[in-house]
């Protein structure tokens, strides 16, 4: 009956977005909504960062799919309005809290709190972003412990700053870490998520290359320099850049919510990492504008960002292969489709 049900709903949502042009993506939506709506595969859905620009686009990607989200935020906005399928409970994720009774009511907790790396860091800024994540995700297993029993996903943002720097050696998910700050603040972070494993949580260290999107990350600083004519590579231009396009990135986590079978490290990136020099030209290329410029030189990077300035010019080349290796299909595997998607 349940199945003769969802066949019927779905057929008539085939015939209802026949005339739309946006016709397949809404079918295939609206026939996930209906299998979890018939109690196949909904979740509740607990999110730290969630307000942030990979959490806003993950958000209503999870809502489309029919899950339920809460969104951790550390003040309420009155008359603030919520996607349809959302809600927002109040709280510092770094301080303990009655958040916590609220997250451990959660099927399943994506973790994407931290202060932003990019900017110049001093030691306090260090020290903040490093406690950020930490106890962030300390406070998260320490809640988690009340679902001790009870089937429960965590899914805790890392970096692949987690491998350090390997010139052009080819980086997975076996790889061992690093040893510059922002290999220790990973392997830190990550030993923090991995505590949940003693309440039986299944653990999954999502490693973020660069994200590429529209309303944030690496390009809001990328593209107002190049649509001033000012692009150019970073040191020799030679070091590999990682990244992944913010909807591949937001469908890796509904993959890894949908196979449970997935667990430890998982690199989020595009299978075709590139050179700087080579995402240089492409940007450019995408926005029709010419990058004559030389490449800026390192002491110049560094004398405006500090130490930060090593993780642009050096860089490192990682591959997704566990993510292929269960199945996870692109959307977006190169740079040039990524940002003609997001750009025009």
């Amino acid at each position: 009956g349940i199945i003769l049900s969802i066949y019927f709903r779905a057929w008539k949502t085939h015939h209802f977005f026949l005339k739309s042009r946006a016709f397949s993506y809404k079918l295939i939506i609206g026939i996930s909504q209906l299998i979890s709506a018939e109690g196949g595969c909904a979740m509740k859905v607990f999110i730290t960062g969630g307000s942030g620009f990979v959490g806003s686009y993950l958000t209503q990607k999870l809502i489309q799919e029919g899950q339920s989200v809460t969104i951790l935020t550390r003040k309420i906005k009155p008359g603030a309005p919520l996607p349809e399928g959302a809600s927002f409970t109040e709280g510092d994720p770094t301080k303990p809290g009655i958040w916590q009774e609220s997250l451990a009511q959660h099927d399943a907790i994506i973790n994407l709190a931290g202060a932003s790396i990019f900017q110049r860091w001093t030691e306090k800024r260090k020290k903040e972003l490093y406690d950020s994540r930490i106890h962030t995700t300390t406070n998260i297993v320490h809640a988690l412990a009340a679902r001790k029993g009870k089937e429960t996903h965590l899914l805790s943002t890392s970096a692949i700053g987690y491998y350090g720097f390997h010139g052009d050696e080819d980086l997975y998910e076996d790889n061992e870490p690093g040893d510059d700050f922002l290999a220790h603040l990973a392997r830190d972070w990550e030993a923090a998520a991995l505590k949940a494993k003693e309440y039986g949580v299944r653990v999954v260290l999502c490693r973020f290359g660069v994200v590429m999107g529209r309303r944030g990350g690496a390009l809001s600083q990328l593209v107002p320099i190049f649509n001033k004519y000012l692009g150019a590579p970073l040191g020799n231009g030679k070091q590999w850049f990682s990244w992944i396009h913010e909807e591949d990135l937001a469908n890796i986590f509904l993959f890894l919510l949908h196979h449970k079978e997935v667990d430890g490290p998982i690199n989020c990136t595009a299978p075709n990492p590139l050179r700087n020099k080579e995402l240089t030209k492409i940007l450019g290329e995408v926005l029709h504008k010419p990058t004559v410029f030389p490449p800026v030189p390192r002491f110049v990077l560094r004398i405006f960002l500090g130490e930060f300035a090593g993780v642009l010019v050096k860089g490192q080349r990682v591959f997704p292969r566990k993510l292929l290796d269960h199945g996870f299909t692109f959307k977006y595997p190169t740079i040039r489709e990524a940002l003609h998607d997001i750009l025009q």
